[in-house]
């Protein structure tokens, strides 16, 4: 740090914004007619900055939200294609169980 205190632009003295000195102008001819004054640009990028921390801390919430929806569909996807197979596995045996008896049948008619 240097001798001022107030640290550098690389290497500040504290990052949080409420405690960092404001960057004002040295005058205030600088500035241009008509622009916004200092208390709303400080507001305003703090309150943007807060809802983008906001947002960004709810990103991997919304992203393993999503993961889990993924992984849902998938898991019914695949349970429906298992009661497919075993419903047309139960199919097949009930025809040849019904083949069978029709033989059974035709035999004893025959005899």
């Amino acid at each position: 740090m240097n001798a001022t205190g107030f640290g550098t632009i690389d290497r500040p003295l504290t990052h949080d914004p409420l405690k960092q000195a404001r960057m004002t102008p040295a005058t205030t001819s600088e500035q241009p007619s008509g622009s916004a004054t200092e208390d709303f640009i400080t507001t305003g990028a703090i309150t943007s900055r807060q809802n983008r921390t906001r947002e960004m801390q709810l990103i991997p919430e919304a992203l393993a939200r999503a993961h889990m929806a993924d992984r849902m569909r998938e898991v019914d996807a695949e349970r429906r294609a298992a009661r497919l197979v075993v419903a047309r596995r139960m199919q097949r045996r009930a025809e040849r169980v019904s083949l069978r008896a029709r033989r059974a049948l035709a035999m004893a008619v025959m005899h």
